[in-house]
């Protein structure tokens, strides 16, 4: 393994880990900020706060997880266990709103003025500032290093930070009308938010549990390199793809002349092998060889 590709693999282990700490003092500030003010849309944030932290450990395991070799009982990887994380994440993101919208609904029965509404909110803009960063190093690092994982770990702070926004505005409607209502409104406002963010955290892991195909840029990047290097050979058919966390699995069916050598074929198989590795970093490929006069099938690419 080259240190490069190491290093790649332990990058998103360590960010995840980092975030559990960092978590827990985001929840800190954040029940700190709640308790001065009393305000149940502070409360709302605190809750959001609460489910970071078990998300970040469930984020931090799955990755360590995923990141485990290919065994005999697991012959294709651990990859798909950062989506399970990303589906339990999502489903947390969806219980944290339905707590905030039982708290809020209680509130709206009897709104009531938060204490010291300056202080509270002073000490949530520095808990919101802390997310905001942490969400933008989580996003870019897990999209660069394919982790489904860090992604939702990342998407999911940034939708803490909306929440808080959310907050800041809701209370401060309140300081400047004097009306007590907007706090638990706004709670309101901010729940349908997150319920709607979860919702499609969810959707989009189970469609990696399912085996969906490669997205259209690495898909055109896949034919691209088959096109540009199946030099040799006649035909390229039943092209499948799938992606797994950080691993692509690519397979298809090589035809060639029916008096080439197993060398030559072999050669062909090597170039293409080494080009879509390029092309799609953490790929794994299958390759069939066929001879020509075989019935061809499934998606088929032009060779040039």
């Amino acid at each position: 393994m080259s240190t490069g590709h190491a290093h790649g693999k332990s990058m998103p282990r360590k960010l995840a880990f980092a975030t559990i700490p960092l978590s827990l003092l985001v929840l800190a500030i954040k029940l700190a900020a709640w308790h001065l003010t009393g305000s149940v849309a502070l409360l709302s944030d605190a809750l959001e706060s609460i489910v970071n932290v078990v998300a970040s450990i469930a984020a931090f395991i799955a990755i360590v997880y995923a990141s485990k070799p290919a065994d005999h009982d697991h012959q294709f990887g651990h990859h798909k266990a950062e989506y399970i994380s990303a589906v339990v994440e999502g489903v947390a993101i969806v219980v944290a709103a339905l707590l905030i919208f039982r708290e809020a609904a209680a509130e709206m029965l009897h709104p009531t003025m938060p204490d010291d509404i300056y202080l509270g909110l002073g000490v949530n803009v520095v808990a919101s500032l802390i997310n905001g960063v942490w969400a933008y190093v989580l996003i870019r690092a897990g999209r660069a290093a394919r982790s489904p994982a860090l992604v939702a770990d990342g998407k999911h702070i940034r939708t803490d930070v909306v929440t808080s926004i959310g907050v800041v505005i809701g209370l401060g409607l309140a300081l400047a009308t004097g009306y007590a209502i907007f706090d638990p409104l706004i709670a309101l406002a901010v729940a349908a938010h997150i319920l709607y963010a979860g919702w499609t955290l969810i959707s989009e892991s189970v469609g990696g549990l399912m085996d969906t195909a490669l997205p259209p840029d690495e898909a055109e990047a896949l034919r691209r390199a088959i096109a540009d290097n199946a030099a040799g050979s006649s035909d390229v058919h039943d092209l499948r793809t799938r992606r797994a966390g950080s691993a692509a699995f690519i397979d298809f069916h090589l035809v060639v002349s029916a008096d080439m050598t197993v060398g030559e074929a072999h050669d062909i198989c090597d170039r293409l092998e080494g080009a879509i590795k390029t092309a799609i970093p953490g790929s794994s490929l299958a390759i069939h060889v066929e001879p020509e006069g075989v019935k061809a099938h499934g998606v088929r690419v032009r060779i040039e």
